[in-house]
């Protein structure tokens, strides 16, 4: 999942949204860090409906604009969880190798290249 999916989806994961509450959910969720277009927001949305982790909730027009809303499914939620558990767990590990001085996996990478 990538990590704008996943934003997208943690977003959606507490209670439904329309557009543009989930591109302001996913700027504070990220500190600022990821900043979605209208684009970007609707094609991860649509791929998350297609996955069946996202479902449509409704639509009404405010202020002459359509706002289109949003949940997670229930599968969605479980699938938050997970990644997030899954991503966790990395940082995890990665905090571990750090601690070791360890910058590099099986002789590849930046061990020793001062970067």
């Amino acid at each position: 999942m990538t990590e704008q999916a996943y934003l997208v989806l943690l977003s959606l994961s507490a209670k439904q949204r329309h557009g543009y509450a989930v591109i302001q959910a996913v700027r504070e969720l990220s500190d600022g860090r990821t900043r979605l277009g209208a684009g970007t927001l609707y094609g991860n949305l649509d791929r998350l409906v297609a996955a069946g982790l996202v479902e449509p909730t409704g639509e009404e027009v405010v202020d002459g604009r359509l706002r289109r809303y949003y949940r997670a499914t229930d599968d969605g939620r479980r699938a938050a969880r997970a990644e997030t558990l899954r991503l966790a767990e990395l940082a995890e590990r990665a905090r571990r190798s750090l601690a070791r001085g360890e910058t590099s996996v099986r002789g590849g990478g930046l061990a020793g290249s001062g970067a």
